[in-house]
């Protein structure tokens, strides 16, 4: 089968696995919870206990119907009612204490899966679909849920019914029992030969669920562009073509496990029909009584039962196993981008001296080509520099070397001295407020989206951090004011409101060290004035990178860094740039119409 289209290196380099125990994996996750795991254990085994005693009752009853006394029926029918009464306790039990602890352990794993990969840098997410790790949170973990809340404790059951069933047969006749034992391994070679394939079409299976999940999010998310560009038609085909391939993959696994059970249930029955042809005849020459006759049939049928219950289950397993290959694969991935194992603390009060020092870097996508070359750039505490230059010149690649989403391959980036590589990237971001190119707005109230750069803040306080970025007004207009709900990714917001908004968080978050990536990119010409002024009031006593493609936003910056192909070409203020006359003065004159440059 050919790989899913938008596979990730991450599916794609698993080892090959032929057994299910690759739900070893699970082990972890299982070991905290032993005293469960012995409770339903024991319940399981009562249930088959009780289930293996009852055809012991029945012969009973049979052989002495018609010599025993009433008294005695009475007694071995209330036995069998007593028997029923612990087999409904043990499943009952069985069922509770298994079920908690599927859920149990799937909260763990999902918990763990987001814990692991919401921590991951960006060159993570350059390498798998937001869609897929999403499908794994959910697809899989249902399985997962499916295989130890049921599946598992089922397959035990079974398996403890057909030891016990095939003793109590070899009791009961071992001349029937022997002829039993032949007709096994020509149920055993299907299973095996065919499981293999099932669990390789399960897995294919779940790979195409992943990236149809991944198309629908990527187009969900970009749905205002898809329809201004009428690509509906083009976008639902795409859709429906990698769903019609996870619907065929599906199609071949389901088939592959109807086939199975097909040919093991008709290969048991049918051994099971032939033993019992030859049963009768000894029943009639008297070699055996009815009884035992009765005993052995039903536990024939047990033994069968149980066979049959392992080969359906025998597939539910490969399944999984496939899941818990994917989860495993995800809880193991190592990111480029990792705290040391002693990480340095950040000296607080943080000073905001930025220091980039011979830095290299490329990104992972693109190995061969240089975002930065040979760098070298000191920023003093509390200095405004801006950093201009075209696009893809390296300017907001500095932000992100800084913000330690990315390491670089040559060189190091220092915060107050500090090599980042040598702190923990939780400790030195708090020193850091960034006001990204593109704003996130989460599906929550305008307050708790400025309250996100710092939650411990007042109502005041967000209110006045509101103020500061220009988002007051507009914010207190809203149906329910501060409180309105802004919907997911602020979908009833402009571009302008969106980035006060990520503005006003970043005012909030009170860093030493304010990042700004075409921050005023989509405000109108008040609203920019606005927050400028708003900037400059904040950047007293702050060290701030203002990264502009706009020049009007940096002509009062300390200091103008112009970067062009990953290399500082010209730094200096905004006149003495425009008269050297290189790239900073051709901007400047593509920008200013007026001749006012």
């Amino acid at each position: 089968m050919a790989r899913a289209p938008g596979m990730t290196d991450v599916t794609s380099d698993r080892a090959a696995s032929r057994r299910v125990g690759a739900l070893s994996g699970l082990r972890p996750f299982l070991a905290p919870y032993r005293g469960l795991i012995l409770g339903a254990f024991g319940a399981l085994t009562l249930t088959a206990g009780v289930s293996l005693i009852l055809p012991l009752a029945v012969r009973r009853v049979v052989d002495n119907f018609n010599t025993g006394t009433a008294a005695l029926l009475d007694e071995y029918f209330g036995a069998a009612l007593a028997i029923a009464a612990a087999l409904a306790l043990g499943t009952g039990l069985r069922y509770y204490l298994v079920t908690r602890l599927g859920e149990r352990v799937v909260a763990d794993i999902r918990r763990a899966l987001f814990d692991r990969v919401l921590g991951q840098s960006p060159a993570f997410y350059e390498r798998i679909l937001t869609g897929e790790v999403l499908s794994r949170l959910t697809t899989d973990t249902t399985l997962i849920l499916s295989v130890i809340g049921s599946s598992v404790s089922v397959a035990l059951r079974n398996v403890l019914l057909l030891i016990g069933g095939m003793g109590f047969l070899f009791w009961t006749s071992p001349k029937l029992t022997g002829l039993v034992l032949l007709i096994v391994p020509v149920v055993i070679v299907p299973i095996v030969v065919m499981g293999r394939r099932l669990r390789k079409l399960s897995r294919d299976n779940q790979d195409w669920i992943a990236t149809s999940s991944g198309a629908a999010a990527e187009a969900l998310q970009a749905a205002q562009t898809v329809q201004a560009f009428t690509h509906e038609p083009q976008t639902r085909a795409r859709f429906a073509e990698v769903t019609e391939k996870s619907y065929a993959s599906a199609k071949d696994r389901i088939g592959t496990r109807a086939l199975m059970t097909i040919i093991v249930i008709f290969l048991v029955f049918a051994g099971i029909v032939g033993v019992l042809w030859i049963g009768a005849r000894d029943v009639r020459g008297g070699a055996m009584s009815a009884g035992e006759l009765v005993q052995f049939v039903i536990y024939a049928v047990m033994v069968a039962g149980a066979v049959g219950a392992l080969s359906e289950i025998w597939g539910e397993l490969q399944r999984a196993a496939g899941a818990t290959e994917r989860l495993v694969e995800l809880l193991e991935t190592e990111d480029s981008v990792r705290d040391p194992a002693a990480p340095r603390a950040l000296p607080r009060p943080a000073r905001g001296e930025i220091g980039f020092e011979g830095v290299q870097f490329a990104y992972p996508t693109r190995p061969d080509v240089s975002a930065l070359n040979g760098v070298d750039l000191h920023v003093a505490p509390g200095e405004t520099v801006a950093l201009v230059g075209p696009s893809g010149a390296g300017k907001t690649t500095i932000l992100q070397l800084l913000m330690r989403f990315y390491d670089p391959q040559g060189g190091r980036v220092t915060l107050d001295g500090i090599d980042l590589r040598a702190m923990a990237r939780g400790d030195f971001r708090q020193a850091l407020a960034l006001v990204p190119q593109d704003p996130v707005i989460f599906a929550a109230s305008a307050r708790d989206n400025i309250r996100f750069g710092r939650p411990g803040a007042s109502d005041a306080e967000v209110e006045d951090a509101a103020r500061a970025a220009a988002a007051h007004d507009f914010l207190s207009a809203l149906p329910q004011g501060y409180d309105t709900f802004l919907g997911e990714r602020g979908v009833m917001l402009s571009g302008g409101q969106k980035q006060r908004i990520a503005i006003a968080r970043a005012i909030l978050r009170d860093a030493p060290v304010l990042l700004l990536d075409e921050a005023t990119s989509a405000l109108d010409a008040e609203s920019e004035r606005a927050v400028q002024e708003a900037v400059e009031r904040l950047a007293r006593g702050r060290t701030v990178l203002v990264v502009a493609h706009r020049l009007a936003t940096v002509k009062r910056a300390d200091r103008i860094v112009v970067f062009d192909q990953g290399r500082i070409v010209a730094q200096g203020k905004h006149d003495a740039l425009v008269a050297e006359g290189g790239l900073y003065a051709r901007l400047a004159r593509l920008q200013f119409t007026d001749g006012q440059v």
